[in-house]
């Protein structure tokens, strides 16, 4: 099968075919495919682990054992002064914390690192329905007598805890994005020639035939 060449220097050609495809980012013609396979590549190989989610995490390691240690020496100066069903609501609420937030740090590091959506979505809601609520007990019932110490350290930890929520809900969203255009891109056949790393976004593995157009690449290097 005769192949064309075009006439159009191979910058003018790049420039206008990403002009294009800007322009009519619905059209999907042989110009434009080998810019388009150029930002697939980029996007299957992008990492998408959130940074301050991360640096949340971290930092959250080592404040933890502070707001243990100061949560449970409050409890025993003030226990023999509360009702008895407060003093079982707290002890409860410092165990439930305590079994949970060693879940949730695993969660949040193995679903960020390894961008896995399960994992940071169970983060996500350990952190927003069982530890939001418990800390909001903690800090405004004014029957658990709450004292200076226990505020402050209370309201630091929430504080950290909502902005992981946030740092969390962001991540999702990214991630749901690129598992997204992996899934349209596996339809095509496309992903596995960009899966590999080290190899190039076009001189990469050879990838399915699949109902797109062949680029005039393809046919340079064959």
């Amino acid at each position: 099968m005769p192949v064309f060449y075009s006439p159009v220097p191979g910058k003018l050609q790049a420039a206008l075919a990403y002009a294009g495809g800007s322009v009519f980012s619905s059209n999907r013609t042989a110009d434009s495919d080998f810019t388009r396979e150029q930002e697939d590549a980029s996007v299957v190989n992008e990492l998408v682990s959130h940074l301050p989610l991360q640096m949340l995490l971290y930092f959250n390691i080592f404040y933890f054992p502070c707001w243990w240690f100061s949560a449970v020496f409050m409890l025993e100066v003030k226990f023999h002064y509360l009702p008895g069903y407060y003093q079982a609501l707290l002890v409860t609420g410092v165990t439930l914390l305590t079994f949970v937030e060693a879940a949730r740090l695993y969660l949040g590091y193995v679903g960020n690192l390894q961008e896995k959506v399960p994992e940071l979505a169970a983060f996500c809601l350990l952190s927003f329905v069982l530890q939001v609520p418990v800390l909001l007990f903690f800090l405004t019932d004014e029957g658990t007598l709450v004292l200076p110490l226990e505020r402050a350290v209370h309201s630091l930890y929430l504080l950290l805890l909502l902005a992981q929520v946030l740092a969390s809900f962001l991540a999702l969203r990214t991630m749901t994005r690129k598992l997204t255009l992996l899934f349209h891109l596996r339809q095509f056949g496309r992903v596995e020639s960009f899966g590999h790393a080290g190899m190039s976004a076009v001189c990469g593995s050879p990838c399915r035939r699949g109902v797109l157009p062949a680029s005039p690449a393809r046919h340079m290097g064959r």
